[in-house]
């Protein structure tokens, strides 16, 4: 089995969130395209960009860690996937920690970071939902070792 090119998997990641949308009400594939925007532009390799278009996947429900076992993926993608997927309950800490232990994916969630926390798109939530992301995604920035950036 040959694994999937880009193409494909940016298809897959456009078809199975293809009826979620964002906190602001916008297509859920606008996010993920600028994530995988963002690992491009810092130099992420094919893995990491295919990792980013499906980081959500799993932790979002539209791929079963099953289906993401049996996807024609690089190991090494899969493994960044399942890093940046939060698990229900997980500390911050233990999040974060798994990120910095998995090759690779700390460039995804560098990339998630920086579009989540873009003040354009914070500026559509409503002040409390803003306030509270902004808090959160500086401890996440905080506990990686990313700065305020």
């Amino acid at each position: 089995m040959t694994d999937m090119t880009l193409t494909e998997v940016e298809d897959l990641a456009r078809r199975l969130h293809a009826t979620q949308v964002d906190k602001a009400g916008r297509p859920y594939a606008e996010h993920l395209a600028a994530v995988a925007s963002g690992v491009a532009e810092r130099r992420g390799s094919e893995e990491q960009i295919a990792a980013a278009w499906l980081h959500d996947a799993v932790e979002d429900g539209v791929l079963s860690r099953e289906q993401l076992a049996e996807a024609a993926l690089p190991q090494g993608t899969k493994d960044m996937i399942l890093a940046v997927t939060k698990r229900p309950g997980e500390s911050l800490e233990a999040y974060t920690a798994r990120i910095l232990s998995t090759p690779g994916a700390l460039l995804i969630k560098e990339a998630d970071l920086a579009h989540n926390a873009d003040p354009q798109r914070l500026a559509l939530l409503d002040e409390a939902t803003g306030d509270r992301l902004r808090a959160k995604y500086a401890r996440v920035r905080q506990l990686l070792g990313l700065g305020t950036g």
